[in-house]
């Protein structure tokens, strides 16, 4: 695959990281305006770094745009019309429609939305998908390039909203609570290391247990709290305190805010 990515900032660069590493393009152009922070990149040897999206459009087939939200609509006239029926785009810009992209470049291209989260840095992105009608032919295409950076899924584009709140604002939500159990941790005698390496690979083998299982939260819930146990201890004074109910208000505080700032 020919692939560039148009605006190798930390996302980007992310992004170039996850497809290099797992042998996913043939040819990768990377561009961003001051090209000597990515210089590196070029030991790849299939890579080109380069300040001219232009050249960068014209040589690849697979175009990644990871550039500021303010920035996009302009990136979009200057190549519109370097575009050909070969090139499929992909945004990575939150809040910027399939209906606006259509708009500058014509709704005879693919196009797809991708919302990728800060986990693909470490190859563990949730990154959700939707596309325009034409799109729908390359949907598989951008899941494979996504796949090698985690896992993705296909939503309608009415529930990308939702999806950043989820999974991009979730990574934060997970960080608190394993934050929380370090603290706990700490409280318990372990010192701050011990407590923090303890936290974070439980929350990992918990998600872990789920992916490779299939099963239900409960089910694996039940697997360990025994009649009059310390698990199920815990978890009431937990659920008393309202841990469920604080973090599902959370998230739909977090869905409201994220439609008030794409309204003004």
């Amino acid at each position: 695959m020919k692939i560039a990515i148009i605006g190798a900032g930390n996302l980007g660069l992310s992004i170039a990281k996850g497809i290099l590493h797992s042998n996913g393009a043939t040819t990768m152009y990377l561009t961003k305006r001051n090209i000597s922070e990515i210089k590196d990149f070029e030991k790849y040897g299939n890579v080109t770094v380069t300040n001219d999206n232009a050249e960068a459009v014209k040589n690849s087939d697979i175009l990644i745009f990871a550039v500021q939200p303010g920035h996009f609509e302009a990136i979009l006239h200057d190549v519109k019309d370097l575009l050909t029926e070969k090139h499929v785009v992909i945004s990575t810009i939150t809040g910027f429609s399939i209906d606006r992209m259509e708009a500058i470049i014509g709704s005879d291209k693919y196009i797809i939305r991708s919302m990728p989260n800060t986990a693909i840095s470490v190859g563990k992105s949730m990154t959700c998908l939707c596309s325009n009608e034409l799109g729908k032919k390359r949907i598989d295409l951008a899941k494979a390039i996504f796949n090698r950076m985690g896992h993705s899924m296909e939503i309608p584009e009415v529930q990308m909203q939702a999806a950043t709140v989820i999974c991009a604002s979730g990574i934060a939500f997970w960080m608190r609570l394993i934050r929380a159990t370090t603290q706990g941790a700490i409280q318990l005698g372990f010192d701050a290391k011990e407590a923090q390496e303890l936290a974070m690979h439980t929350c990992n083998g918990a998600a872990s247990l789920l992916v490779e299982s299939g099963s239900h939260p409960e089910e694996e819930i039940d697997k360990v709290t025994t009649p009059r146990g310390c698990t199920i201890e815990g978890l009431n004074e937990m659920e008393h305190k309202g841990l469920s109910s604080s973090l599902i208000q959370g998230i739909v505080a977090s869905y409201k805010k994220i439609s008030e700032i794409k309204n003004i």
